[in-house]
């Protein structure tokens, strides 16, 4: 073996080590997000949102039973709960889902996945949707399919992308918690005890994303399904708002619907789905959304509607969002009240 001058061999350990450590974000994630596709998104779709399911109603069998799907995908994908967990579950008992307006809710949980961070693990991004959804009603059952079985099979495509990445060798950054929350249709619990409950230290919880109804497209964008409203981006930090018109902009170039980021718009969606319980607590958030249609919270909402191009875009956006954010030098900066 050749023999080398000890200040080059200095030199080479130096490069080697900064190579190394600025590899992540040297690694384009366009690899990562075409493995999410619409096929793979449509087949746990049929499943999470189907009559098996029983509308997946807050700590119902049915709920229970989409968990345990959602459990399975994350195991097949060599995803496990986080290290500080005993499982994949975060219980909330039934006096605190009935706490505020008392609707005879049993237990239910939360369920949680995670990959760790290779360089700021603990730092923490959030991705969040809630797995729940209003269950039967005179002996029909509400699907719930892009309410938000949208946004909990966003979640494991997601997560999958980001193992991938990792078994390449190009892990994030910063540590990734996927978290489908419960009890969101009966006023947002589930986001609400996490948040009173963080596994993680609020403080270092970096940022948000919550992915709530993402498959169809409303009256306003009749003529294409290529696009998405972006809620709450700016509201607390011009980083994350740049952040996400810069990945769209690089990426999937949607058009990034603005409107129901407007705080006077009646409809208040920034109020109105589980991100509301992270930037109360003032951690960057922000909200994909496609916007209500005629089939919104009815027995209607099922998976054969569904516009899995549309899904699959908007999923591809929410994953170099936070990719992004995964993998920046600094976390996003809170600049606004």
């Amino acid at each position: 073996m050749k023999k080398i001058p000890l200040l080059s061999l200095f030199a080479i350990i130096t490069f080697s080590c900064t190579s190394q450590k600025s590899s992540v974000t040297q690694v384009e994630p366009t690899k990562y997000m075409n493995s999410i596709t619409a096929d793979e998104l449509k087949t746990h779709l049929y499943i999470v949102a189907s009559d098996e399911m029983e509308g997946r109603e807050t700590g119902s069998e049915g709920q229970k039973k989409a968990g345990v799907y959602l459990i399975d995908q994350y195991k097949k994908d060599g995803i496990s709960f986080p290290a500080a967990a005993t499982n994949f579950y975060q219980h909330i008992p039934a006096a605190f889902l009935n706490a505020k307006r008392n609707e005879n809710l049993p237990d239910s949980e939360n369920i949680w996945a995670y990959i760790e961070g290779l360089e700021k693990p603990n730092e923490v991004l959030v991705i969040s949707a809630h797995y729940d959804h209003v269950g039967t009603k005179k002996g029909k059952i509400y699907n719930g399919a892009d309410d938000d079985g949208s946004g909990t099979v966003a979640l494991l495509e997601i997560a999958q992308a980001f193992q991938m990445a990792k078994k390449a060798g190009h892990g994030p950054k910063r540590s990734i918690l996927f978290l489908h929350v419960t009890g969101e249709e009966h006023g947002l619990h589930g986001s609400r005890y996490y948040s009173e409950n963080p596994l993680f230290p609020l403080v270092n919880t970096i940022a948000n994303i919550n992915i709530d109804m993402i498959v169809r497209r409303d009256d306003a964008h009749a003529d294409s399904n290529n696009y998405v409203y972006v809620i709450g981006a700016d509201r607390l930090s011009s980083d994350l708002d740049t952040i996400c018109t810069e990945a769209n902009e690089k990426y999937t170039k949607m058009n990034l619907d603005y409107k129901f980021n407007d705080p006077k718009d009646p409809n208040h969606f920034y109020e109105r789905s589980d991100h509301y319980n992270f930037a109360k607590n003032g951690i960057p958030s922000v909200f994909f959304f496609n916007g209500v249609h005629a089939d919104y919270h009815k027995h209607t909402d099922t998976a054969e509607k569904i516009e899995y191009d549309a899904l699959a875009k908007r999923t591809q956006f929410a994953f170099v969002t936070a990719w992004e954010l995964a993998n920046r030098e600094n976390r996003p900066v809170v600049d606004k009240k």
